[in-house]
């Protein structure tokens, strides 16, 4: 019962997740080389504006990509546009989480952000537990956990049909050793598909807002924050969110003056 329960939602979350992959497939492959074409002309010759408009297309009519959201965030950053740049290095690793370049683009724009937030520490594991998570995408880590949930089926099949003790002995542990490591590949795979499914992160595109201690115009004044800081979403009210900064700092500002990760 348990190993038929694990295969199913193995194999569900894997076909699902190939079934969102299909939305990052361009319609027109030639017609979206030739936008990109001209949007790494336009890069090269520091017509960093025009490029953005043409990577934007590119992501409207023929899906997302991570490469593209990167190139985006490119343009943006040469532009002076900080919070659209980090807007999209963070959408850019939502989908190549282990990318580096993003990543070390992402922190050379964040330097430029006026609101210096210290993070509130947070527990070796768990640290190590993101760290690991972030090393590869969605689809990775489910075809990862398929691997492991077929080699734990294997290692079964010769648990119970061979008759050699050191052989039985060697593939129960490593049934156990790979269930183990597929329910945790699974468990990734799931996180960072629901990061963009429902994503609940968000940046300050406003040059500065005041964060409420109500979702209302009459609420207590808490602190300001800047152009280019990210956020968490807690809940929604109206046009109001209630919003986490990462040093734990909460409060309330409109939907109106952030952009959703």
């Amino acid at each position: 019962m348990l190993r038929n329960s694990l295969f199913s939602l193995v194999v569900s979350c894997l076909f699902g997740l190939q079934a969102w992959a299909k939305t990052t497939t361009y319609t027109d492959i030639t017609e979206a080389d030739s936008v990109l074409q001209l949007a790494a002309s336009a890069y090269s010759e520091s017509r960093f504006d025009d490029a953005a408009v043409l990577y934007e297309q590119v992501l409207a009519n023929y899906g997302i990509s991570a490469k593209v959201y990167y190139n985006l965030g490119n343009a943006y950053y040469k532009s002076g546009s900080v919070a659209p740049a980090i807007l999209n290095y963070e959408r850019a690793l939502l989908l190549n989480p282990g990318d580096p370049d993003v990543r070390f683009n992402l922190e050379m724009a964040r330097s430029r952000v006026v609101d210096k937030i210290e993070p509130l520490g947070e527990f070796l594991l768990v640290r190590w537990y993101n760290s690991l998570g972030n090393l590869l995408d969605s689809n990775s880590w489910a075809y990862i956990s398929l691997g492991l949930f077929f080699l734990f089926i294997v290692s079964l099949f010769v648990y119970f049909f061979t008759r050699k003790s050191s052989l039985k002995k060697s593939s129960f542990f490593v049934g156990i050793l790979a269930i183990f490591f597929s329910i945790f590949a699974l468990l990734y795979s799931a996180r960072q598909r629901d990061a963009i499914i429902h994503p609940d992160r968000a940046i300050v595109f406003s040059e500065s807002v005041t964060v409420k201690s109500s979702p209302d115009q009459s609420g207590t004044d808490l602190f300001l924050l800047h152009e280019g800081t990210s956020l968490r979403i807690k809940s929604k009210l109206g046009d109001w969110c209630e919003i986490e900064l990462e040093d734990g700092n909460v409060g309330w500002i409109e939907f109106k003056h952030i952009e959703i990760i």
